[in-house]
């Protein structure tokens, strides 16, 4: 009879360590899980920020005037020729 209590014992703790095993693979699961929630919910947080961004941008778009002369701001230098210093001729 020895012998079926060992089989017995080796099933019983076969048993336990594939009940351990599944639990462990459930709480991976749960984690991994939340971790798609959340970045399910960054990713719908970004895209309407990205949303966002892109209503503003076509509004400053439409505001400005987008001829070929005008595509960048000109510059208004504030200082007449004399103003101007040349570092060499100071020497």
């Amino acid at each position: 009879m020895t012998n079926h209590d060992d089989v017995a014992a080796s099933l019983e703790q076969l048993l336990e360590s594939l009940i351990k095993m599944v639990g462990r693979a459930n709480k991976n699961n749960d984690n991994l899980q939340n971790k798609i929630i959340q970045m399910n919910a960054n990713m719908d947080s970004l895209q309407k920020r990205i949303s966002q961004l892109e209503w503003i941008m076509k509004g400053q778009l439409k505001e400005r005037d987008w001829s070929p002369i005008r595509m960048y701001p000109t510059h208004h230098h504030t200082h007449t020729p004399s103003e101007i210093h040349d570092p060499i001729s100071h020497f």
